[in-house]
């Protein structure tokens, strides 16, 4: 079900690997207002904890100075989460692909492609001093 009004809700997490337990619990907090259907909310809730999992780990390295910042944004039609590091940023274009023979059995390498597989589009932003990746779900179809 969408929301009638305009709505935003930000978590600022510190770049501590453990702190990625906090991503559910913010969207549940969120989906009590959004009230989406329980695929749309794991999708939501898989391509965030990857966006966020990637900026402490990537982006930010783990340095507990740095913080990964959450943002949703949402209206009547559809929802924006930004994740923000303090990190160099990612180049899309050049992320191994998770499906080639070659990378099938790796550990890591597919949050980006589950992120591009869960939600509707997925822009990446870098800079002065960080960058973000901009994920939209709409909430109408």
């Amino acid at each position: 079900m969408a929301h009638p009004e305009p709505v935003s809700f930000s978590l600022v997490l510190s770049s501590k690997p453990n702190e990625i337990v906090k991503v559910e619990g913010f969207l549940a907090k969120i989906n009590t207002t959004l009230q989406l259907d329980e695929t749309k909310f794991n999708k939501l809730l898989i391509a965030t904890t990857e966006a966020v999992n990637n900026g402490i780990l990537h982006g930010n390295k783990r340095d507990p100075q740095k913080n990964v910042t959450l943002t949703c944004q949402a209206n009547h039609t559809s929802l924006i989460v930004t994740v923000q590091d303090e990190g160099p940023g990612v180049d899309p274009d050049n992320i191994a692909d998770p499906l080639a023979e070659e990378n099938l059995m790796r550990e890591n390498g597919r949050g980006v492609f589950l992120m591009r597989s869960l939600m509707d589009s997925i822009s990446f932003e870098k800079f002065p001093g960080g960058s973000r990746v901009i994920m939209k779900m709409l909430l109408v179809t």
